[in-house]
């Protein structure tokens, strides 16, 4: 980088200036609860100088939200821009602090937090009041480099053209920035929303935020030393290496397999053997239009080979990204790095993987890739080892803000971060009581008939259940986005809703943001200017019979919210007397079109009516809540809305949205998957989660063995494999937030996934009835959630921080304070090692065996039961065997007493399905357990709802290192309990 000598010097007598006279006299600017600084930028910091692309910080300002939460914006312009948040809620501002100035630094100081400005460099420091660094940035972290907007300038001529030669600048600008902030080597992260790698601890990790099916990005992070980070952007970001990933070639020598520098090997067979041999300079074929530099063989059953050699520019660890469709495996220097994968051809996944490589060795490099399907997805790249991020920092990047704009939150422990974060972005609702009972699910029931089936043969069988759901295509072929059911496989509509209340099911349908140009809903929103356009200009067809162009609407405009909640409203809502329960918001991205670039992807969702898709790229669903909560509400206020949406973002919990992973595929990798991406979302501050329990997309073999089955009535390998997978995702499903079986064929129901007395149905009857065994400490939960801002699927992190070998755990988690899950998530696994955090002593739940902490167990996993342990000092409330949620009151619960400990519980009960608990018509019972006395106090009954019990019974069962007690959630015995309201005190 060129600098003028003389400017320099002139900048650093000014700087030698200024600190002799101990500072500049205009630093900072005071007003109301914000503190702007105004960055000099001479001769102190990487941050003085600007790059000919980047452009120096000219003013930090800092915005005091509460004693432990600080907004920081920066920016390069001289005055910061004006904007509405969509995700931070409105805010008191009334926490008190002090501003003053020591040297080159603004400290600005609250009750909790000191925070220091640097006036030259813009560096922001948070400590504590004892002078505790808590975090701090970078000395040259903050870099800003404007950002052109591309925008169609007459319109894409086709989907194929080159997107820089349609592209130019839109009228408002502006800015890609990255922030690096300072980490220990040893500091953890968990959050970032819900990604499909397997990935716990982010730190050290690149991630890319985007939506996507099955992806779902949050810009929050929190910390296990304290803090979290939640920054307001809505555009593409990364975490970690700030760049892009990069073609092979871009960062190896490549060679191909006879040793000829400049690419690799590609091998190409049909189905019929001929084969088709080329050079690759690069592995790439990643969207619809890199397919076509494939060669012109017909992919379904073909295999294909990438051999050859790649050669390091230095010794050092490398990040790869796979994407893949179909059957893929790697081997680098012959070891195998990827075992086989496999997605479904239009639904592609990426797995990340680090490879050790050393400077100038051709290491051997074989990709061996079955497509399963006439398109498919295979592409291999690497982080690009320049921008690597070393593990004394962690990095931010955004691609267009209008300036950066963060929020520090401290807290002395992980829920009081996402307390904060809550405080921030709203308080969650409590959800409605049947939304944590069982649902089923199946892509798709295709008429009323079995809709009202599938619900009578639960009850028939005394299965509980509380959900069930109609998929997509309940319409006409030709009428996506009518919300008209199709009259001739939905004669009665109503009745149909009826029969499923009268079966006290509830019923939820999907809805999604898409539209056929040809219905009139599209129309109506597209006259007002209120619909995506460039799929219809495109043409581009889905895969409903012939194919059909469709838009999506936009969700950015109030006035088409309101537009797509009346259409719903009057198509179905109203028209049907409100009788739909919940609405599943699919495609939510939105996913206009599966398996674009990214650049094309932002053509197809904008320009939107708050500005270009590039700037809101991420925050689709959170607008779309919005239009169906609010919209809801505003006819019927008391009654509980529930959405499912495909995607998420910072904030949905206020408008009582959960999330699920999307369309994942039916494979042992996938299900570990969904554990991970479980935990982050949770520990994003979003409370309520679920995934497709068995996994959606199906391989061929599993649909095979099932025909095979029908047809002869054999149990092949893959059918037990199947009818095994099935089996332990729902015991994993059982708990979690959200309890859902949902997938494509085989059929999903627990009679079609096995028959009567198999050890996979068995199972499912044991772990069906533990949900509603569970329904008083669920709904519990439930209410901490909204009562204090509590996380109902915790990372050991969350309870257990001080002891830094759960740090990494990422397939066991806490439901609530006292229930981990340890789910078996490999084929005919029947044991697995189980971690005890420290600290605590363990019970086995089903045999009530006692445990130390801070050791490793084998525990054992039959068939049909999954390793789960209750922490010492808990208690755990059990109602009675329901068959739905509300089917009968819990007038007597089996209280679990799990002595080594003192514990407590807060006992929360409401109506279940309205709002009246917003007004305060709700009851806790305080229920704690004093170790020292072997004393169990129940608390008096505070508050009070319509049809509340008066009285109930509760049966204390007390289960201690030297008295196991299994679990019978029938007649267990134990010390039964008259309990009228008040307090009482029990010795055990």
């Amino acid at each position: 980088m060129k600098i003028d000598m003389r400017n320099r010097t002139i900048a650093l007598v000014m700087a030698m200036t200024a600190i002799a006279s101990g500072a500049f006299a205009d630093s900072y600017t005071r007003q109301g609860n914000s503190v702007e600084v105004n960055i000099r930028g001479i001769g102190l910091g990487g941050n003085s100088f600007a790059t000919a692309k980047s452009k120096p910080c000219q003013k930090v300002r800092l915005q005091v939200m509460s004693p432990t939460i600080i907004r920081v914006e920066a920016t390069a312009e001289n005055t910061f821009p004006k904007k509405e948040s969509l995700i931070i809620v409105p805010q008191k501002n009334d926490a008190k602090f002090e501003v003053s100035e020591k040297g080159y630094n603004v400290v600005v100081t609250t009750d909790s937090l000191v925070t220091t400005v640097n006036t030259n460099t813009g560096r922001v420091i948070f400590a504590d009041r004892k002078g505790r660094v808590i975090l701090s940035e970078v000395e040259d972290g903050r870099t800003f480099t404007p950002y052109r907007v591309p925008t169609r300038e007459i319109g894409m001529r086709h989907a194929g053209d080159d997107p820089e030669t349609l592209l130019t600048e839109k009228e408002r600008n502006g800015w890609t920035w990255q922030q690096r902030f300072v980490s220990p080597a040893d500091e953890a992260f968990y959050g970032l929303g819900q990604h499909q790698a397997e990935e716990f601890n982010y730190k050290g990790k690149n991630e890319e935020l985007f939506q996507y099916n099955t992806k779902v990005s949050v810009p929050f992070i929190m910390s296990n030393r304290g803090y979290g980070l939640l920054w307001d952007s809505y555009s593409l970001g990364r975490w970690g290496n700030p760049s892009p990933y990069l073609s092979l070639g871009k960062v190896f020598r490549l060679y191909d397999d006879q040793g000829e520098e400049g690419a690799i090997t590609g091998t190409y067979t049909d189905k019929d053997k001929q084969t088709i041999t080329r050079r690759e300079d690069s592995l790439r074929f990643e969207d619809i239009f890199e397919l076509k530099h494939l060669p012109k063989i017909d992919l379904n059953g073909a295999n294909v080979v990438y051999s050859g050699f790649i050669e390091a520019p230095e010794t050092g660890d490398y990040d790869f990204k796979l994407y893949y469709a179909g059957y893929t495996r790697i081997l680098i220097d012959g070891k195998e790095v990827v075992s086989e994968r496999w997605r479904t051809a239009w639904n592609p996944n990426s797995w990340k993987f680090k490879c050790r490589l050393q400077k100038g060795v051709k290491t051997p490099v074989r990709i061996e890739w079955a497509p399963d399907g006439g398109q498919s997805y295979c592409a291999l790249t690497v982080a690009d080892p320049s921008t690597a991020i070393n593990d004394k920092e962690i990095s931010i990047w955004q691609e267009m803000d209008r300036d950066e704009d963060y929020y520090f939150i401290a807290g002395a422990t992980m829920d009081s971060i996402i307390s904060g974060y809550r405080q921030l972005t709203g308080k969650s609702v409590v959800y409605p009581k049947w939304a944590l009972g069982y649902w089923q699910s199946r892509e798709r029931y295709n008429t009323s008939d079995e809709i009202t089936g599938t619900v009578a043969e639960f009850r028939k069988r005394h299965l509980p259940i509380d959900n069930i759901v109609q998929d997509w295509f309940y319409w006409k072929e030709d009428s996506w986005g009518s919300h008209q059911f199709d009259p001739a496989r939905y004669p009665n509509p109503q009745k149909m809703l009826d029969d499923v209340h009268r079966m006290h099911g509830r019923f939820m349908i999907s809805v999604w943001p898409k539209f056929y140009h040809s219905t009139a809903n599209f129309k109506e929103l597209e006259g007002n200017g209120w619909m995506y356009c460039q799929a219809v200009n495109d043409s581009i067809r889905d895969w409903v019979g012939p194919g059909y162009v469709a838009g999506f609407y936009d969700a950015y405009s109030a006035g088409a919210r309101k537009m797509f909640w009346r259409q719903m409203d009057e198509n179905l809502y109203s028209k049907y007397n409100k009788g739909i329960d919940a609405w599943w918001m699919d495609a939510s991205e939105p996913n206009v079109r599966d398996c674009t670039p990214l650049w094309y992807r932002k053509a197809l969702c904008g320009p939107t009516a708050l500005g270009s898709s590039s700037e809101y790229f991420n925050a689709y669903s959170i607008v779309n809540a919005d239009a169906i909560y609010n919209g809801q509400r505003s006819i019927n206020p008391n009654t509980r809305v529930f959405l499912l949406t495909r995607s998420g973002f910072a904030g949905e919990q206020r408008y009582s949205t959960a999330t699920w992973s999307g369309d994942i595929g039916t494979r042992w990798e996938d299900m570990r998957a969904q554990v991970t991406a479980g935990i982050n979302y949770s520990m994003c501050g979003l409370p309520f989660w679920g995934m497709d329990q068995g996994g959606f997309c199906v391989e061929n073999r599993y649909v095979d063995a099932q025909k095979a089955f029908n047809e002869n009535g054999t149990e092949n390998e893959d059918l037990q494999e199947w009818r095994e997978l099935q089996t332990r995702w729902t015991q994993l499903g059982c708990f979690v937030p959200l309890f859902r079986v949902h997938g494509q064929w085989p059929q999903r129901e627990p009679w079609n996934v096995s028959p009567d007395g198999h050890s996979a149905y068995k199972s499912f009857e044991f772990y069906d009835n533990l949900r509603y065994y569970m329904m008083p400490y669920l709904y519990s939960l439930a209410g901490q959630v909204y009562l204090n801002d509590y996380t109902m699927m915790r990372g050991l992190a969350m309870d257990f921080g001080s002891d830094k070998n759960v740090l990494n755990i990422g397939d066991q988690w806490m439901l609530g304070p006292a229930i981990m899950a340890c789910p078996v998530m490999s084929y005919k696994q029947r044991s697995r090692s189980v971690y005890l955090p420290a600290g605590n002593g363990w019970y086995n739940l089903y045999d009530g065996t006692f445990h130390k902490g801070g050791a490793t167990v084998t525990a054992d996993a039959p068939y049909e039961r999954i390793p789960v342990y209750v922490k010492a000092g808990s208690i755990v409330p059990f109602g009675p065997r329901m068959e739905w949620s509300d089917e009968r009151r819990a007038d007597t619960i089996n209280l679990y007493v799990f002595t080594g400990g003192d514990a407590e519980f807060l006992l929360y009960e409401d109506e279940g399905v309205n709002y009246n608990y917003e007004k305060g018509l709700y009851t806790t019972i305080n229920i704690k357990y004093d170790e020292s006395e072997n004393t169990l106090t129940l608390g008096r009954c505070e508050g009070a709802f319509p049809g509340m019990l008066m009285q109930r019974y509760f049966n204390i069962i007390e289960v201690s290192p030297k008295k196991a007690r299994s679990l019978d959630l029938d007649k267990p015995k134990g010390k039964m309990v008259k309990y009228e309201g008040k307090e009482k005190r029990i010795k055990l």
